[in-house]
């Protein structure tokens, strides 16, 4: 399958595309610096220069020709509230919007746990962040594809050990990236879960055997 990654730099999606490219799909992976194509193509991805800021869904449109999946898990990570509505909400509806245009039916979207940083202080720049990350999950609900909103627990910068807990309503908890991507990497798949929303944390089944879970339920 040829997959169009936005937010591939990032902890996530950097870590998603060597999985992907060793299932043998074709990434073709949105940067926003020209000096990351070569990491990126270091690991298996087609580098595509791009900022999801400043794109259009017509220049979405242009970098995703003929993918058949879309997977979006950038994040604006606390750099600004104009940049979190234009990344975290503004982000995805374009890219639901190319893929319409485009007869792309499979999405996934890494959201955010609802609890997620609850445990701690909170600003008005964290509440608009979670706003942000509910208007495009309910964008992303509302159409017509065949979506999987997946919402881990607090990320963490870690590889973590392949043991996770995935389902509909979980206990909140951290979530490794790399236990991010191996989700990701097993839903994408398995077709046949769609238009789930998903919560993740570090747990203690295997990536998997949580996944095949889902599938049987």
């Amino acid at each position: 399958m040829k997959i169009f990654l936005i937010g591939a730099t990032g902890g996530v999606g950097y870590r998603l595309l060597p999985l992907l490219h060793s299932k043998g799909h074709q990434i073709v992976a949105l940067h926003r610096k020209p000096e990351q194509a070569t990491d990126i193509t270091a690991v298996g991805g087609s580098p595509v220069l791009g900022d999801i800021i400043e794109m259009t869904v017509n220049d979405l449109v242009t970098a995703a020709e003929g993918c058949s999946i879309i997977v979006f898990s950038a994040g604006a990570a606390g750099s600004g509230l104009d940049r979190t509505t234009a990344i975290d909400g503004d982000g995805p509806i374009k890219a639901i919007e190319a893929a319409k245009k485009l007869g792309i039916s499979r999405f996934y979207i890494v959201s955010a746990f609802p609890e997620a940083g609850r445990q701690r202080a909170h600003n008005d720049r964290f509440e608009h962040y979670m706003a942000e990350k509910k208007r495009a999950d309910v964008a992303v609900a509302a159409s017509d594809l065949d979506w999987v909103i997946l919402r881990p627990g607090t990320l963490v910068h870690e590889d973590g050990d392949d043991r996770v807990t995935l389902g509909p309503v979980v206990p909140y908890g951290n979530a490794a990236r790399g236990n991010v991507a191996r989700v990701l990497a097993a839903l994408i798949e398995r077709p046949q879960i769609r238009r789930e929303v998903l919560e993740l944390t570090d747990g203690a089944t295997s990536t998997a055997e949580a996944v095949r879970r889902l599938q049987r339920g």
